[in-house]
């Protein structure tokens, strides 16, 4: 196992539960931020997604203010903000203008995907092709903003200088981790979802990693959906508005908002053996504190990384705050381990 603490974060996705209005789901965020907060999480990051109904989390610069305000020490960013839809120069006097609104709590992870689909990834920007192929200089240009030393330059982003705002690469495959390896930057890589290449991009990050003035060694986050209740029976139930959702995804159904646990039935049952969804899903804890727990000390045995962002689907904000805070108490018992 990892012979040091894993720090343990939110991947926030603003999910819309059946019956919700788009208002109820940002306070739950906020409701969800607190009970992290409370129970000893790093961050929370939210995703930058288009035009997909059951996910509001299409303003990430504007609910990471809106959180940040509600808390007081959490670090609150973005799971990420996806450059090829905006100028640098804009993101830089955003997030410029959040890390002085709220001091060294402010995270800015940088994605190179749409974060939608191809019509409406025209919709929000022409030329995106193209900004994909800049997005490493255009990290570059951000630095570039943030530092003291572009107070001498013409074009400056006056909010954003010498102001602390650590950049994070976000990736699902093993390009991305060349990249992130190469700017000596943090690396979260999406392995809730995406898993084939987790492990390929984890040797390559830690081989490759060149140490910059931003960071000196290595930092490698890890995405994992997590499901906890006080039973596995519980817990497998909270899980099927997730898998509902994999479902969809995976057959091109939209998902117009999350449903409600339901019982597992058998037809649902040999859907979750397909080959697709197990791929899916591998990176998925599900059940009692003890069940996820042991399931838990098996993945980090295997996996030499630094810290979880967890990814909870859970229709009930009730439900989904105690799944939070039940993790948080593993985490606190797998760490206390290490100490």
């Amino acid at each position: 196992m990892n012979e040091k603490n894993i720090a343990y974060s939110i991947l926030e996705l603003a999910t819309v539960p059946k019956g919700n209005s788009l208002h109820s789901v940002y306070q739950n965020a906020v409701a969800l931020a607190k009970a992290a907060e409370n129970a000893g999480y790093n961050r929370i990051w939210f995703a930058e997604h288009h035009n997909m109904p059951a996910i509001a989390s299409s303003a990430p610069q504007i609910l990471i203010g809106y959180v940040a305000q509600a808390t007081s020490k959490i670090r609150v960013g973005s799971g990420g903000i996806m450059l090829p839809n905006h100028s640098p120069f804009i993101i830089a006097e955003q997030f410029g203008t959040l890390g002085n609104l709220f001091p060294d709590r402010i995270d800015l992870g940088l994605g190179r995907a749409p974060g939608t689909d191809p019509a409406t990834t025209q919709a929000i920007k022409s030329g995106f092709v193209e900004a994909t192929h800049s997005f490493p200089n255009d990290i570059e240009t951000i630095q570039r903003y943030f530092s003291e030393e572009n107070k001498s330059a013409k074009v400056r982003v006056t909010v954003a200088e010498g102001v602390n705002v650590p950049i994070y690469i976000l990736g699902s495959s093993i390009s991305s981790a060349h990249l992130a390896a190469q700017k000596g930057l943090p690396y979260a890589f999406a392995s809730h979802f995406a898993t084939g290449q987790f492990y390929d991009a984890l040797n390559i990050y830690k081989k490759q990693f060149t140490p910059s003035e931003f960071l000196q060694k290595p930092y490698m986050l890890a995405g994992v959906n997590v499901f906890v209740a006080d039973t596995d029976e519980e817990a497998e139930l909270l899980y099927t508005s997730n898998l509902r959702l994999v479902i969809n995804i995976l057959s091109g159904t939209t998902t117009e908002y999350i449903d409600e646990p339901f019982e597992m039935t058998s037809e649902l049952k040999d859907v979750m053996q397909h080959p697709r969804v197990q791929q899916m899903v591998k990176h998925t804890f599900i059940g009692s504190k003890q069940t996820v727990k042991e399931q838990l000390e098996v993945f980090l045995e295997e996996t030499p990384i630094d810290e979880l962002m967890i990814v909870s689907t859970i229709y009930n904000i009730d439900e989904r705050v105690k799944s939070v805070e039940l993790f948080g108490e593993i985490m606190n018992e797998i760490n206390s381990i290490l100490v």
